[in-house]
């Protein structure tokens, strides 16, 4: 395990799962959120999202934290492991909430109030995303896939990590 992606459903954990597993294993964690969005709430250009994930990939070792599904595709061709934290609706909403008001270094800014657009995004995840991932993860081999369905699965992966050193 050297080249790392973290994917799931908004809310889900994915930046605390990654920044954990960038603490046990050294690699270097890349929060795709960071290299799109801008501090004002605009977002980069795709050739410039594009040109900052090449240079990522292209690296040795690496932690992807994020789904963006148009690069999706060229993220699973270079790395060698993915987790993904399927989690049901209702763990990932109230994940969204509990994040509301704190700073965030996944994010470059602080969501203060609920945006009624995503909640409904991360309510219909399942629905409209999860069967393109599933029929992507399905397609790649020689790839070390790791689905967890509840945060409980997720712990008892660390605390296997810590047990085996």
């Amino acid at each position: 395990m050297k080249r790392v992606l973290v994917i799931g459903c908004p809310g889900s954990g994915k930046s605390t799962f990654a920044r954990r597993l960038s603490e046990m294993t050294g690699f270097p964690l890349v929060y795709l959120d960071m290299l799109f969005h801008k501090a004002d709430r605009t977002t980069c250009s795709k050739e410039e999202f594009d040109e900052q994930l090449i240079r990522v990939l292209e690296r040795d070792e690496w932690i992807l934290d994020g789904n963006y599904a148009r690069t999706l595709g060229m993220r699973l061709e270079r790395c060698d492991t993915v987790f993904w934290l399927d989690y049901p609706t209702e763990v990932c909403l109230a994940g969204v909430r509990s994040r509301r008001g704190k700073p965030r270094e996944d994010m470059p800014w602080v969501e203060m109030e609920e945006d009624e657009e995503f909640m409904e995004y991360i309510k219909n995840f399942e629905r409209d995303r999860k069967p393109e991932m599933e029929d992507m993860l399905g397609r790649v081999e020689g790839k070390e896939v790791h689905v967890f369905t509840s945060r409980e699965m997720a712990e008892e992966y660390f605390k296997g990590m810590k047990e085996r050193g």
